[in-house]
């Protein structure tokens, strides 16, 4: 055990191994320890929010642009690193290579955008409202912040805040997910080598113990997290309690409708890779399709060979489409939904439980699994799965489709298949989802609009990254102000209006 290779946090610049716990990081293809992680106690925290603070004023007094050039100089160290980061991901995560890639890529696109910094931190002037006055507005830093992570992207989510929350002016403290921590020590080695003061980021490893004395640090300011609805809710809760700003992106059961007009292909290969790409360990994965009419058996047609051709086999191979599940415990998690699925009437027309790849017999691995005649009272239908688990629903009409998703608790992504415009639009105006497909499975927002759903899959007022990134992480003012050359003697009683 003592030559397993430990990873541990990053605080004040520096790279901090000693813990009283650790945990264990697997190779999920191989389901084998690969690495031990340091869990944080709640002093190491106090060390990480201290060096965040003493290094806030002089950031944060930066000006806008010297913060930009440093994310410029951090983004093409992303881009030069971008293999590595991936090939991190693979071996920890163990989604496919491609899949991998493609993270970065996205979580790149936010540092571009937040290199705009000085351009998106303009604000407004009025001259001369009346008596001499003039007013505008400010937005400035909030001081530390934290995030914290999920397993499912441990870049590009990370990605998400770092940025935006540096280029505002704030410090920032990252707790990634345990169970694939890496990336997070190779994040803080770039921004380092980009430039940035030692205490401006800090990473935390850890679990619950972490999150709860970020939660109660007086001095943590903001929080934003992407995880489980059960934990977005807690994190809000407790965050919102204790005075902070919090941003809680929750859980998610997308459905994707398809209509009788549409092309069955597109939308079968559309259900295949946002169903079961990465495993279906996404937050936007397409976990239910919405059969209008009798659409249904012929997309059955369509999905049952494609399911069939899926490659399934560890990340790192090149012609891979969908690798294991990140941990045992998820795996057996996920199997246990299947047989739940079953018990409760759904006809099971795919089985990937006890999924085998050959010579890789113990990874963490399950098959694409399809079910049929799926009802809105079933288990599987209600709750997120979180891995390669596709179910049919069955409805008479358009109508039907909309009322049975916008009845569901979760509303963070949501798709159509059609050719009809009609239908297109009523749908992007009357679906209760934050983010909207038209004949696109996956509407992940790009880096200059923002990411978040409705319902239980968001707590709190901002969605992640693009404007509303911009507005989490800044505290509003508005300044008026006039010279005494301007004041009229004597005292005024009046409200003061425009004039």
């Amino acid at each position: 055990m003592s030559e397993t290779p430990v990873i541990g946090h990053y605080i004040n610049g520096e790279i901090v191994a000693q813990a009283e716990r650790f945990s264990d990081v697997f190779n999920p293809a191989e389901g084998v320890v690969q690495a031990r992680v340091a869990q944080a106690t709640a002093q190491t925290v106090e060390q990480a929010v201290a060096a965040a603070k003493a290094a806030f004023p002089a950031w944060s007094e930066q000006s806008a642009l010297r913060r930009s050039r440093i994310l410029f100089r951090f983004k093409e160290l992303l881009d030069q690193h971008h293999e590595e980061l991936a090939a991190l991901i693979t071996r920890e995560h163990g989604k496919v290579l491609s899949d991998a890639m493609g993270e970065v890529t996205r979580g790149i696109e936010v540092v571009e955008f937040a290199c705009g910094a000085p351009h998106l931190a303009k604000t407004s002037y009025s001259d001369n409202i009346g008596g001499g006055i003039d007013n505008w507005n400010l937005r400035q830093p909030l001081g530390v912040c934290a995030g914290i992570t999920p397993f499912n992207f441990p870049v590009m989510v990370p990605l998400w805040m770092i940025p935006m929350a540096l280029a505002t002016g704030n410090t920032f403290i990252l707790k990634p997910s345990e169970r694939d921590p890496s990336a997070s020590l190779l994040l803080a080695e770039l921004l380092k080598q980009a430039g940035l003061p030692d205490g401006v980021f800090n990473v935390v490893q850890g679990d619950k113990v972490a999150v709860d004395a970020l939660l109660q640090h007086p001095d943590v300011e903001a929080i934003s997290f992407v995880g489980s609805t059960p934990i977005a809710e807690y994190i809000h809760q407790e965050g919102t309690r204790r005075g902070k700003r919090v941003q809680a992106l929750g859980g998610a059961k997308n459905h994707m409708i398809v209509m009788p007009d549409a092309d069955l292909d597109q939308a079968a290969d559309a259900l295949i890779g946002a169903g079961f790409g990465s495993a279906g360990e996404r937050c936007m994965a397409i976990s239910i399709a919405v059969a209008v009419g009798e659409v249904g058996d012929a997309l059955l047609e369509k999905l049952l060979p494609r399911i069939d051709a899926l490659r399934v086999r560890n990340g790192v191979e090149a012609d891979a489409d969908m690798g294991p599940l990140v941990t045992g415990q998820h795996k057996a998690k996920v199997e246990g939904y299947i047989t739940k699925g079953v018990e409760e009437g759904a006809k099971l027309l795919v089985d990937g439980r006890n999924f085998k790849v050959p010579g890789a017999e113990n990874g963490f691995f399950v098959g694409a699994t399809l079910f049929d005649g799926v009802t809105p009272e079933m288990t599987i239908y209600k709750e997120e799965i979180f891995g390669p688990v596709l179910g049919i629903v069955r409805v008479p009409d358009f109508a039907s489709a909309v009322a049975l998703i916008n009845a569901h608790e979760f509303g963070n992504g949501v798709s159509c298949f059609t050719r009809d415009g009609g239908i297109a639009r009523a749908f992007a105006r009357t679906i209760k989802v934050g983010m909207v497909g038209i004949n696109v499975p996956i509407p992940v927002p790009m880096a200059w609009h923002s990411f978040g759903g409705w319902k239980r899959s968001l707590f709190g007022d901002h969605h992640a990254y693009g404007e509303e990134g911009l507005r989490f992480y800044t505290r509003y003012k508005s300044v008026m102000q006039r010279w005494p050359d301007s004041i009229a003697k004597g005292a005024e009683f009046s409200m003061p209006t425009a004039k």
